[in-house]
């Protein structure tokens, strides 16, 4: 949530207006009693205790838990008070209000060109809180657009310096480097950078069509690796089963049986074995013997 002064403003005006009708009753009912003893005298009173009251109202401030008021007399720094109810001198003392909570400050999209000279659109938000009120309004006119063009033009120089791959890949470095970067100046102002975050990078449409046709190719390339391996492990697996049913006497004969038996008792599936598995045994023992011979 932003801090808002015009809400505080209006805040405080309803707060001083109800002091000031306190105090006028006060006042009121005191020159009241002195004007039945001197008439002169009370009526005196009766015009100056708007004047009183008006000045007893605005005297007293009130700050939140999570702000601090600094205090300026005569246009030169006095304290800082807060929270609670706070007492100044009227015209005198001038009372700033300090919002201490943790601060949102978004950097709006902007035009970077990259180290590789490609245009991109880049937006992020900082946050921040002040830890220093009396430097926060003394050394700096306003310290919210200050964080903001500081965080700018830092964001500038750091993506300046990096190619457009490093950017895709490196969000997380690029929200430290520009808050190491802010935080240095920052610390001069009473300020402290808790995160940058970057939030959209927007590319050129012709950029973000070249490097979806590239993802799909490094993609077809992967998918033909990977077929290419598994056919060669399968080729492998199956040399290897062919190598241990030639050493097996029975292994080609349970294979068969296992085949046929995969196809199921379905009437429709019909198997013709050419030739009985024992002649086929025959026929390669009287090969084996002819081999001998």
């Amino acid at each position: 949530m932003f801090y808002h002064p015009q809400t505080k403003g209006t805040k405080m005006k309803s707060i001083n207006f109800l002091f000031f009708l306190f105090f006028l009753a006060i006042t009121e009912g005191i020159s009241m009693l002195v004007l039945k003893t001197s008439a002169a005298l009370g009526e005196a009173m009766i015009i100056a205790s708007f004047f009183i009251s008006w000045l007893l109202a605005i005297a007293i401030k009130i700050a939140d838990q999570w702000e601090r008021i600094i205090i300026l007399r005569l246009g030169s720094f006095s304290s800082v008070k807060g929270p609670g109810v706070c007492f100044i001198i009227p015209i005198v003392d001038r009372a700033i209000f300090v919002d201490t909570r943790t601060l949102t400050v978004e950097i709006p999209k902007q035009q970077v060109i990259t180290k590789d000279n490609v245009p991109v659109s880049i937006n992020g938000v900082v946050y921040f809180a002040v830890v220093d009120p009396s430097e926060a309004v003394l050394k700096v006119q306003n310290y919210m657009f200050a964080m903001l063009q500081y965080a700018q033009a830092t964001l500038r120089d750091v993506i300046g310096g990096m190619s457009l791959d490093q950017l895709l890949a490196e969000r997380e470095k690029i929200g430290k480097d520009i808050e190491q970067a802010v935080e240095q100046a920052s610390k001069t102002w009473g300020l402290k950078v808790s995160n940058i975050k970057i939030q959209d990078i927007d590319m050129p449409e012709e950029l973000k069509k070249m490097m979806s046709r590239q993802a799909s190719a490094e993609r077809e390339k992967r998918a033909t690796i990977t077929k290419a391996e598994g056919d060669k492990e399968a080729a492998v697996n199956l040399s290897l089963a062919a190598t241990t049913m030639a050493k097996s006497p029975g292994a080609m004969q349970l294979r068969t049986l296992q085949t046929i038996d995969g196809l199921g008792p379905t009437a429709s599936n019909t198997v013709i074995i050419a030739l009985p598995l024992e002649l086929i045994e025959a026929v390669d023992a009287l090969k084996g013997a002819l081999r001998k011979a």
